[in-house]
């Protein structure tokens, strides 16, 4: 992955190895992400064979190509710099894995990024920033974004840590961040509820969403540690009214369904239609 640099005088110095020929030359700096933190990267977003993995940045394409060879996934490389995607394409077809690793030189803010399961970033906080909206827009429910070193503003991470990185070219330490969020479903708005709880009538769900967090009310009561995970979502109304409870449930288009379990051990499911 690729992070471009206005510093003077600092490249970063790195060679494939060559079977039977060279790889273009490089002829632009850039920082490309230490191994170690490409591996719990991908490892953090759970990349599996079923996953299709874009880069934005790619530089010399080592965690698409990662992805393809380690984890089976499918991938597209968007970086800037031509001598680069050359570089990634000519290393994809040397280890085998071209058919499933492709790099293109593109402009990573016209980038399509519906078709990704997981996003990887190694961008400065500012893309980062204005990428937010194009991702939660982009992006289907479930989706990993994992980004190395930099966060996305206020949207805060579902996880985060701190890996060694020894072969780190830029930075006093030798250990990158690295952070993973989970595409929220989008369910704000109004609600009608109805659950098989005892003495529960159908109720008014009114949800307020800040990235995957929820707050909002439940036929008038207030709604406690709600959030959106994916398609997952999880809310609890407390005290002692028909609609008290854990809500755990999945959300598909206009509808969420699933279970709800009181204080005393009773349970049974709800569903909520907008």
């Amino acid at each position: 992955m690729r992070l471009v640099l206005a510093l003077a005088g600092m490249l970063a110095a790195a060679t494939a190895a060559a079977q039977s020929e060279s790889p273009p030359p490089r002829d632009a700096p850039y920082f490309p992400t230490p191994q170690t933190v490409v591996d719990r990267m991908l490892e953090l977003a759970r990349v599996g064979p079923d996953d299709y993995v874009i880069d934005l940045g790619s530089g010399d394409g080592r965690i698409v190509i990662t992805a393809a060879k380690r984890f089976g996934a499918r991938g597209l490389g968007i970086e800037i710099e031509p001598s680069l995607v050359s570089q990634a394409n000519w290393t994809a077809r040397r280890d085998g894995v071209a058919e499933r690793a492709r790099f293109v030189e593109q402009d990573l803010f016209q980038t399509d990024l519906r078709p990704a399961t997981v996003l990887t970033l190694y961008l400065f906080r500012e893309l980062n920033i204005k990428l937010a909206p194009r991702i939660l827009e982009q992006l289907r429910p479930g989706a990993r974004v994992v980004s190395h070193d930099w966060d996305l503003g206020d949207w805060t991470p579902d996880h985060q840590e701190t890996v060694p990185a020894p072969d780190k070219a830029v930075g006093i330490s030798r250990e990158s961040k690295v952070f993973l969020w989970i595409v929220p479903a989008r369910v704000q708005g109004e609600w009608r509820v109805e659950t098989t709880l005892p003495g529960a009538p159908a109720g008014r769900l009114a949800l307020q969403q800040r990235y995957q967090f929820l707050a909002g009310t439940l036929d008038g009561a207030a709604l406690q540690a709600g959030k959106a995970s994916g398609a997952n979502v999880a809310f609890t109304v407390a005290g002692a009214g028909p609609f008290a409870g854990r809500y755990e449930g999945t959300a598909s288009g206009d509808s969420i369904a699933g279970r709800v379990r009181r204080a005393d051990g009773s349970a049974g499911t709800w569903r909520a239609v907008r």
